[in-house]
């Protein structure tokens, strides 16, 4: 199974963005899973988890304007985030965790100033 993450791009302080993580097979089998990020000259950092029936945990610095869901007909994880700020640009991964952690590739996500 593959995960593959989009949605990234250029957006205004204040603006949205929604990333998805799209399975190649089924994302019943991952539990849970999570969206990090990683700025640059930073350690990746977890932004927020779901598990497999919907609990939900941020980080501090995205409660509020994150939220994460996965639908589970359609294979694909989501990260919603609103008011963006120029601290939330970062790389954005996706992962999943079955017997292992799988990656998807990171999705660029900056927000001007």
């Amino acid at each position: 199974v593959q995960l593959q993450a989009s949605g990234g791009g250029l957006v205004q302080t204040g603006g949205s963005l929604r990333l998805s993580c799209a399975a190649s097979g089924s994302i019943y089998i991952f539990n849970p899973m999570a969206w990090y990020r990683q700025a640059p000259g930073k350690q990746r950092e977890l932004v927020a988890t779901i598990t497999s029936v919907g609990s939900t945990n941020y980080a501090d610095s995205v409660k509020g304007r994150f939220t994460i869901s996965r639908d589970s007909a359609k294979n694909t994880m989501y990260l919603q985030m609103n008011n963006l700020k120029p601290e939330d640009t970062a790389v954005y991964y996706c992962n999943g965790l079955y017997l292992r952690p799988y990656w998807g590739q990171g999705t660029q996500v900056t927000v001007s100033s």
